[in-house]
């Protein structure tokens, strides 16, 4: 049997457009990158993360340490970048580290 590649393409570009005419891809796009936190910071942050969450493309993480908030304030540009990188520019522009 001789495999098609373009079907994958085509049922994500499906997806892609189902989600956009449902206007469901921001919330999507927001679960995504909730569910992607571990993976992007890495389970030493992860551990020390109680909460994460996104509201008006404003990405809000609860901490465990002050000291951890005020380390991470330092890197946040970096880490928009990581996100926009994976998930687009327009998914969250702002991180509040709480």
């Amino acid at each position: 049997m001789a495999k098609d590649d373009r079907s994958a393409i085509h049922i994500s570009q499906a997806i892609q457009e189902l989600l956009k005419s449902q206007h469901l891809k921001p919330k999507f796009d927001e679960a995504n990158l909730v569910a992607s936190w571990e993976r992007l910071v890495g389970p030493a942050i992860a551990k020390r993360t109680k909460k994460v969450f996104v509201r008006n493309k404003v990405l809000f993480v609860e901490l465990m340490s002050p000291s951890m908030k005020h380390d991470l304030g330092y890197h946040k540009a970096q880490m928009l970048e990581v996100f926009h990188k994976e998930f687009g520019a327009d998914v969250v522009k702002e991180i509040v580290f709480m």
